[in-house]
């Protein structure tokens, strides 16, 4: 890609805020990955590749990481990084008091706290784990580096190391300009814009009348028109799963046989073209970006005699009612969703009654308290397997999204990949449980939908990164 003066990316959101709180909306962390940089990051065949540490080695036991950082790297205010950077960074992002998104609280703090972070010098760190966790870079890609004496208030001074210093801030807008000592290739263009714009066809618009160089989300009804006006369409398989999470603690659903009538009784192919073209069929929790994902899982298959005689074999061969509840956004085609899956649950004498709910973080904190119906959609969005499976699916912490599926064998599994250095041998272990999960059903699996940006004249060249992001690096 040719450097250019300034380039205007236009997302659905753009607002800058702690990039300690854990989320996993990519337009949060498209932007605030072009200031801020973790101690490494995902490279593009699923491994991880250096960034602020150079190299990283972790003790047989699973536990005792050591990071050397490189030398030289400055922050923008022009202080060298230090490892108690890294310590401090580390610290609040595990802080009670740093807070969640969508229900993310905690999140850090369950996997680091009561273990220990330590500056052994100026350029190494150490992290001891409470317990195995061969999979600590799936968080530390996530968590960035900032000055220890900035980090409590990284809204109002957002120092990084990245490529890109603030240079304003407006609402649904954030400039940003080069930084001239960064260490490492130039950047595409001096200046780059982020514009917040909700309204997905108002994004495609923007791209067509020029005022964006790079459009991101471009939903599928708009796909086929930008490129029949000659602009570059990049698409990737998204992380996502987008799924509907079963109620196992109380009711139906408590049963696995239901659950799986539940996953026969759906035409995929159907609804994928109803409300996500494009979508590819989930064959159970993980996606082909996770580690440990199987393709040769088997989805479930549309059989909806097998589901009859299933709910039959439960006791329900003369009907039953569920409560099914859905956000309206994230993901946006819930309703919809809900909408074609009653249809087809109608056809296997399953009832539903959808409750869909406006306010998303408020939906998020019912999912998370428990005090949803039988069925709730959801997004699946971690790129770490252990996270989706420790956060999700192991029934001894319980973890924020655990919705009262258990099952001994898969919790083994979890705790011996998360001992399991080998990447080989982690990946045979998560697939092991992958196949236990998917023949328990603790969800209704749907599909992982296929991502798209628009890309104008200016910024041909430019390719999204593996995870979904925008690098601007």
């Amino acid at each position: 890609m040719e450097p250019v003066d300034t380039l205007t990316i236009v997302q659905s959101a753009a607002r800058l805020d702690d990039p300690h709180v854990l989320s996993d909306f990519r337009d949060r962390r498209s932007l605030l990955g072009a200031i801020f940089e973790a101690l490494v990051q995902p490279d593009e065949h699923g491994d991880y590749a250096p960034l602020l540490a150079e190299r990283w080695e972790c003790a047989a036991d699973a536990r005792t990481w050591t990071f050397t950082l490189h030398d030289g790297v400055r922050f923008h205010h022009g202080e060298p990084l230090r490892a108690a950077d890294v310590v401090a960074s580390l610290e609040h992002a595990i802080d009670p008091a740093t807070g969640g998104e969508l229900g993310t609280q905690g999140v850090y703090r369950s996997y680091l706290a009561g273990g220990a972070i330590t500056a052994i010098d100026d350029r190494t760190v150490r992290i001891i784990t409470p317990a195995p966790l061969a999979d600590l870079l799936d968080l530390l890609t996530d968590i960035p580096v900032a000055p220890a004496h900035a980090c409590s208030r990284l809204v109002e001074e957002p120092i990084g190391t990245g490529p890109y210093c603030v240079e304003s801030v407006a609402p649904g807008e954030v400039t940003m300009r080069a930084f001239d000592d960064y260490r490492g290739a130039l950047p595409p263009a001096q200046r780059l814009v982020w514009r917040g714009e909700p309204d997905a066809a108002r994004r495609v618009a923007a791209l067509a009348d020029g005022s964006a160089d790079i459009v991101a989300d471009v939903p599928p009804g708009h796909r086929a028109e930008l490129a029949a006006q000659g602009y570059l369409l990049a698409e990737r398989p998204a992380s996502l799963c987008v799924i509907f999470m079963c109620n196992c603690f109380s009711g139906p659903c408590t049963d696995a046989r239901v659950r799986q009538a539940l996953n026969y009784a759906l035409d995929i192919d159907a609804l994928i073209a109803a409300a996500s073209p494009g979508a590819r069929p989930l064959n159970g929790p993980l996606t082909p970006l996770h580690l440990g994902y199987d393709p040769a899982t088997p989805a479930y298959p549309h059989d909806p005699a097998r589901a009859r005689a299933l709910l039959a074999d439960a006791g329900y061969g003369s009907g039953l009612t569920l409560t099914m509840d859905v956000p309206a956004i994230h993901p946006d085609e819930a309703p919809l969703l809900a909408e074609v899956m009653a249809a087809h649950y109608a056809q296997v004498g399953v009832h539903v009654d959808v409750r869909q709910h406006e306010d998303r973080p408020a939906y998020a904190d019912m999912v998370r308290a428990r005090r949803f119906g039988d069925l709730c959609c959801f997004d699946s969005s971690p790129m770490s397997s252990y996270r989706v499976l420790r956060e999700k699916i192991d029934s001894r912490l319980p973890g924020p999204w655990w919705e009262g599926y258990h099952n001994a064998a898969v919790n083994a599994l979890i705790d011996e990949a998360a001992a399991t250095l080998d990447r080989g041998a982690r990946m045979a272990s998560y697939r092991r449980a992958y196949r236990l999960i998917r023949d328990d059903a603790p969800w209704v699996f749907l599909y992982h939908p296929t991502l798209a940006w628009g890309i104008g004249p200016r910024a041909r060249g430019w390719q999204p990164s593996r995870d979904g992001r925008i690098r601007v690096r």
